[in-house]
């Protein structure tokens, strides 16, 4: 079977792209990703808020010496710091040590907060020789009083400037967190984004009672997860020019299988590998592999988008309808249900 894909121009020799996480967060851990079978890999995102920290302590190594007398200063030098980028510095050579490692595609991930942080950023992962950018929007509300619509402007903003700039393709990682996903998935795809990635999953907080402190849980998916990438997979091919990366709950083959027929480009996974170990992608192509075989699918163009929304053959799959559709019909509730 031919399970090759081209996500956002690129081609990959199968679906399966590892997603960013710690698996591909170091050039050791690269090579198992690929060794492992995957189309490809998005390496461990940028974070804004790591990025100001270490430019703090550069900051502070530059001028500590700062409050001694003059007489000192030959004595305690300054601080030096060849690029005013110091905070990003080891994350640009991880990445260019990655792309010069592994032979299947790599592409960065940026998390950024301010517009002018996600413009200079993007610009320079861009030159370390991945062959695409991954940018996670998303907005967690702190401020009352600011409109929905004005963070939707920033994103597209952020979007068009970056586009702009920089040549290598870009997919715009989000949330499902939007009052109308399709609209601004919309707008994003009219400002320049390659490919759509379908969802970020977030983490939330969590109480120890016992301690009466915030903790951070390891928030991984689970393979029911998946249905809510599935809808919008559905509901948005063919609609848009970009490519649609569906993510969260990927743990199997069946659920690439699943994907690929609402019309999914690639899938990602991350919460699979951490539980079932890297190897296990072997087991999700080959699994995707046997079921094209036994469907006489010679590719996977021969059945993507098979049943999106517009061809599929019960118009109510992907709407809310389809609930009272099922409340009017419970024995298909009986039937589908799992066995216990």
């Amino acid at each position: 079977m031919d399970l090759s894909t081209t996500y956002m121009g690129v081609k990959l020799k199968n679906p399966l792209i590892a997603g960013a996480c710690s698996l591909t967060g170091s050039a050791e851990n690269a090579k198992k990703v690929e060794n492992s079978g995957a189309g490809a890999l998005v390496i461990k995102s940028l974070f804004e808020e790591q990025i100001q920290l270490e430019r703090l302590r550069a900051y502070e190594d530059e001028f500590k010496y700062n409050d001694r007398q003059w007489e000192m200063l030959d004595i305690y030098p300054l601080a030096t710091h060849e690029a005013e980028y110091a905070g990003t510095d080891e994350h640009l050579r991880l990445v260019n040590r990655i792309c010069e490692d592994v032979k299947i595609p790599v592409f960065a991930s940026l998390n950024a907060v301010n517009h002018d942080t996600w413009i200079e950023h993007a610009c320079l992962l861009a030159k370390t020789g991945v062959q695409g950018l991954e940018l996670n929007f998303y907005s967690t509300p702190k401020d009352i009083d600011k409109p929905g619509s004005d963070i939707e402007a920033e994103q597209i903003k952020t979007l068009a400037e970056i586009r702009r700039k920089v040549k290598i393709p870009i997919a715009v990682k989000l949330s499902p967190f939007y009052t109308n996903q399709l609209e601004i998935i919309s707008q994003l795809d009219k400002s320049g984004a390659d490919a759509f990635v379908l969802f970020n999953r977030l983490f939330q907080p969590k109480i120890d009672i016992r301690k009466e402190k915030h903790i951070s849980p390891f928030n991984l998916s689970h393979e029911i997860d998946n249905r809510l990438p599935l809808r919008f997979t559905g509901l948005l091919h063919g609609n848009i020019r970009a490519d649609i990366c569906a993510s969260t709950g990927i743990y199997q083959g069946d659920q690439i299988v699943e994907m690929i027929l609402a019309g999914a480009t690639a899938v990602q996974s991350v919460s699979s590998f951490y539980k079932n170990g890297l190897p296990h992608a072997r087991i999700m192509l080959r699994d995707l592999e046997n079921w094209m075989q036994s469907k006489n699918y010679k590719c996977l163009a021969d059945f993507r988008g098979k049943l999106n929304k517009a061809n599929s053959s019960n118009p109510w799959a992907y709407t809310r309808a389809q609930y009272a559709k099922l409340l009017l019909n419970p024995q298909e509730v009986i039937d589908n249900a799992p066995v216990v």
